[in-house]
């Protein structure tokens, strides 16, 4: 019996494993070829720190993915499963990225909202709310971006944007709370232990991204 269920065990989880090894390779070899790039512009905030600040991205990387695509392998299926994938590799590369380089990169952003519109149609959701949840919702951060004077960045806009495809109105306006709360408290926490000064920049991206991840695998229970 022990061994029917340990059988059984190795068949559910080794594709996970498997996928989990090659979205982390595939993501970090991504982000190096991303951060070559931009090395000699003004878009990585610590181009000379390249190799330092992404000293643990692969096993921090591996155990975010495992955790995440285990999860959604648990309960989706097909084509829906597929989706799933690609959203929480992509935000889990964005937070990767977010961290690091205080950056978010377009080549990132573009497929996730692509792919947030595809799973809009494919599972027959409203496509107007959803439209109208990334255009709110990058023209709020847009405004956001005015008024704090660039606190909140260009990609920040862009990420909400994308899950405001994804999610919708409701599900969207929850993970701005949450990112704005988490992150507020990480700031907060940063500034306490004097890693952080008072005018330095955070990566709120990151807080957001994660946040649409729990969103969408939260969906999951819901619909299988």
């Amino acid at each position: 019996m022990d061994l029917l269920n340990s059988s059984e065990i190795l068949k559910t989880y080794l594709p996970v494993l498997l996928l989990t090894c090659i979205a982390t390779w595939f993501g970090s070899c991504w982000i190096d070829k991303l951060y070559a790039q931009e090395q000699d512009s003004d878009l990585l905030s610590f181009p000379k720190q390249i190799v330092q600040r992404a000293r643990f991205r692969k096993p921090l990387l591996f155990v975010l993915l495992a955790v995440c695509i285990g999860k959604a392998w648990s309960f989706a299926t097909g084509l829906q499963l597929f989706y799933y994938v690609i959203a929480i590799v992509l935000l889990v590369l964005v937070t990767i990225t977010d961290f690091e380089q205080y950056v978010i990169f377009d080549f990132m952003l573009l497929p996730l909202a692509v792919t947030g519109a595809c799973y809009t149609l494919h599972m027959h959701l409203p496509i107007t709310e959803h439209l109208t949840a990334a255009l709110g919702g990058g023209l709020l951060f847009f405004l956001l971006t005015v008024l704090t004077k660039g606190a909140i960045g260009g990609g920040d806009i862009k990420l909400i944007a994308a899950l405001g495809m994804w999610l919708g109105l409701r599900p969207l306006l929850s993970v701005i709370m949450y990112g704005f709360l988490s992150g507020g408290i990480a700031a907060l926490l940063l500034l306490i232990i004097k890693q952080k000064k008072r005018h330095d920049y955070f990566a709120y991206g990151p807080y957001f991204a994660l946040g649409g991840i729990g969103v969408l695998l939260s969906w999951i229970h819901q619909l299988f």
